[in-house]
């Protein structure tokens, strides 16, 4: 569903990407972790075709970013860390706009089955987005991918700032909308989530994978200890090195320890 291939960008003198691949199919989670600069929302923003590639291809669903980009966009949905919606709007008046401005014809009952498969609680329905927290703007985020019946989801840094409890309750969402289907790529820092959620792993550093690992039958002990091993400034491990604990194939099945 998503495919990256040898993806290479600059930005002067800057190497951001540096012969990125991997693939997301149908129905999966991928998780990006790396430091700060590692190039994650480079490869977000060039899916989004917010900036072009110098070199390498991209595909969503078959159509390439760079020639087909309005092909590309209605098949997706972005989810930025911090979720711009109108203030003003309660979320039913937010998900109206918003299937209005993409085009996509909807109705009340579809609208309120989305919000209620999010888990966001009837009774805030009403209430302006000024009032809500960054999980319950996420809800009406998920939701409006749920009505497009997006394809692929985008999703930058979307544990960030959430307790315990609402980063449980957003993997559960994330869940459902891998189960429907949908191809899923999540940049974070939150190693926690990517253990939960991910079929696979990649774990970046100065533009390069330096580990793509399959997340089935991983413990978080060992993430943490590979996550850590490939971004050491003294690592001079690269992505030709893997250990034989990772695998660069696409893992069939749900991780087996992510409902721990």
């Amino acid at each position: 569903m998503i495919e990256i291939k040898n993806l290479t960008k600059r930005f002067g003198s800057h190497q951001a990407l540096d012969s990125l691949s991997f693939n997301v199919p149908a129905g999966q989670v991928m998780c990006l972790l790396g430091a700060n600069g590692a190039g994650k929302s480079t490869t977000l923003n060039l899916l989004l075709n917010f900036i072009e590639p110098d070199s390498g291809e991209m595909t969503i669903d078959g159509d390439s970013v760079v020639i087909s980009p309005e092909k590309t966009k209605q098949k997706l949905v972005y989810l930025p860390e911090q979720v711009n919606l109108y203030e003003e709007f309660n979320a039913l008046e937010n998900l109206v706009y918003l299937a209005k401005l993409s085009g996509h014809v909807t109705s009340n009952a579809e609208i309120e089955q989305a919000l209620t498969d999010t888990g966001l609680q009837k009774s805030a329905w009403l209430q302006p987005l000024s009032s809500y927290s960054k999980g319950m703007r996420q809800k009406v985020g998920i939701a409006f991918a749920l009505l497009r019946g997006a394809k692929v989801l985008l999703l930058d840094e979307p544990t960030s700032g959430l307790d315990p409890s609402a980063t449980l309750e957003f993997i559960r969402i994330i869940e459902k909308l891998a189960q429907r289907g949908a191809a899923i790529l999540m940049v974070t820092h939150d190693l926690y989530c990517a253990h939960c959620l991910a079929h696979q792993i990649g774990i970046m550093k100065q533009g390069q994978l330096k580990a793509l690992l399959n997340n089935n039958n991983l413990s978080l002990e060992a993430l943490e200890k590979e996550y850590h091993q490939h971004i050491s400034d003294n690592n001079e491990l690269t992505k030709t090195t893997i250990s034989d604990t990772t695998s660069n194939t696409t893992p069939s099945s749900k991780p087996a320890t992510q409902n721990a």
